[in-house]
């Protein structure tokens, strides 16, 4: 019963933290260590995002199918090759390349060392400074459509979703800051952000199923339970977000990342916290 327990409440702060610029994985890390459950792991984390993958797929149904769709047609008539949702197809294609390389290549050290405390700490300090650079930087620039993407920012994009494999940088974080340093919209960046994620999540949820119920992943049945949680909360997040930062900025985001870093820095540092609080030696 505990463990279906602990699920539950990591599956709705998966869901509520997936698509803010805070970090899922590393509140997930975090808010273990601090009540004293053990890391629910790497894999853990991948399956419950296909609960939050799932939600971004409905809620993104039609501009999904309209990517598919004209992606799908460029192929056989070149005519449409010129179509802004064809292109769109290619350049979530590309801009997931350097997540999967560097993922499969550095997967041992991301699943280990990198979710130490004090990674995490300062991911969060460092990259939510750097939100804020882009979110001023943005400020004084005209704002882009996603239309106007090209090759050269879909690789940019790429890279910086690449970095989401460190915990504490966030996904979303990563990906909208790189849109608003390359000039475009608040809701253009995280629109585009949650597009890019979907190869790159569906593809390594489904890989680490078949580590559900090793090592300190939770056993199946709490793990499903979690990621329909994170299902639930993760659709209602994003609707609100992208809500939000139509009229807003990034600001609140980037003083409660700064707090939280220092906070965990501050516990580590004091010996109230080991760097690998609730890891699984």
């Amino acid at each position: 019963m505990t463990e279906w327990f602990h699920a539950a409440v990591l599956g709705l702060v998966q869901g509520l933290t997936e698509f803010l610029p805070v970090s899922s994985s590393a509140h997930l890390r975090v808010f273990s260590a601090l009540v004293g459950w053990e890391d629910p792991g790497a894999a853990f984390t991948a399956v419950t995002q296909l609960g939050t993958e799932s939600a971004v797929l409905i809620y993104f149904r039609r501009d999904i199918a309209a990517i598919i769709g004209a992606w799908t047609a460029a192929l056989f008539k070149p005519e449409r090759r010129s179509d802004p949702n064809a292109r769109l197809g290619w350049f979530v294609i590309l801009g997931t390349l350097p997540i999967g390389i560097i993922g499969a290549a550095f997967q041992d050290t991301i699943e280990t060392s990198l979710r130490d405390l004090r990674v995490i700490g300062t991911t969060l300090i460092l990259f939510g400074l750097i939100l804020a650079v882009a979110d001023r930087t943005r400020a004084v620039r005209n704002a882009r459509p996603i239309s106007e993407l090209t090759f050269s920012h879909a690789i940019g994009y790429g890279l910086a979703q690449s970095l989401a494999l460190i915990p504490g940088v966030s996904r979303s974080g990563g990906t909208i800051s790189a849109g608003l340093f390359l000039g475009y919209s608040r809701e253009a960046a995280a629109r585009y952000s949650f597009l890019l994620a979907i190869p790159a999540v569906l593809a390594s949820g489904t890989l680490e199923l078949f580590k559900i119920g090793e090592g300190p992943a939770p056993a199946w049945g709490p793990t499903m339970f979690a990621t329909v949680i994170a299902f639930v909360v993760g659709y209602a997040a994003i609707a609100w977000f992208l809500k939000y930062i139509s009229s807003h900025s990034f600001m609140p985001f980037v003083v409660y990342r700064v707090i939280l870093g220092a906070v965990i820095m501050g516990l580590v540092t004091a010996n109230v916290l080991a760097p690998d609080a609730g890891a699984v030696k």
